[in-house]
């Protein structure tokens, strides 16, 4: 299980926050690392784009067939929509 960590942060002039160098490690970052922000109604959740991008794909590959390439996929689906038309 891991361990959960919390801490506070204060934000400075510019909107400029400060992210502590135990939280920066446990998240692989590094000077210009790219971070995604997801705000949702009250509370924000800030990840590495590795990760964002590790669970996007995640989210993804729970609507396309096993073994099956999503752009593929939608080539075909284009040319079909272009054959109609």
């Amino acid at each position: 299980m891991t361990q959960e960590l919390r801490t506070t942060l204060r934000v400075a002039n510019g909107g400029r926050i400060v992210i502590p160098a135990e939280v920066r490690h446990r998240l692989g970052l590094d000077v210009g690392a790219d971070l995604v922000l997801t705000v949702q109604d009250d509370h924000a959740t800030l990840m590495n784009a590795k990760a964002a991008r590790h669970r996007a794909r995640q989210r993804v590959r729970q609507y396309v067939a096993p073994g099956a390439k999503l752009s593929e996929e939608l080539m075909a689906e284009r040319k079909q929509e272009s054959q109609r038309e």
